[in-house]
């Protein structure tokens, strides 16, 4: 298997809820006028919100997962303005604050927000990965 990810997609409750929220924070789908599932292209992969019950049919799992799953979804913003640019957007589009920006332990600047189903997003500023034009980061040590 190649290190990479092609699709992140999220179980949602509400389709047009998660869309329309997306939207707000300006995103645009890549595929207009699908019933079933919502792409957005982000860079070089792609996140998709599909329908929770049609993900767990799909997958043969258990429906009755609550609560956190252990999964964060991360954008890095150029500066510490950024972060907090994108943040207030966020809010202003409906997400809920768990985490206001501040200060890292390592050396950043990062708060969090979540999503209408609760997925939880990591705005951070890190001095230590510098992100190209193309919005792209190189993780090196």
């Amino acid at each position: 298997m190649e290190q990479r990810v092609s699709i992140i997609t999220l179980g949602v409750s509400d389709l047009d809820r998660s869309r329309k929220f997306y939207e707000r924070l300006g995103w645009r789908p890549s595929i207009p006028d699908t019933k079933d599932i919502v792409f957005f292209q982000a860079g070089g992969i792609a996140l998709a919100l599909f329908p929770r019950a049609n993900l767990v049919k799909d997958a043969r799992i258990s429906a009755d997962g609550q609560g956190f799953g252990g999964v964060s979804l991360a954008y890095n913003a150029r500066s510490r303005e950024e972060v907090d640019s994108v943040l207030a957007e966020a809010k202003a589009a409906g997400a809920n604050l768990p985490k206001p920006a501040q200060n890292a332990f390592w050396g950043g600047y990062s708060g969090y927000f979540s999503d209408p189903d609760g997925f939880l997003w990591e705005i951070a500023w890190n001095p230590s990965f510098p992100i190209a034009e193309d919005g792209s980061i190189r993780v090196s040590g």
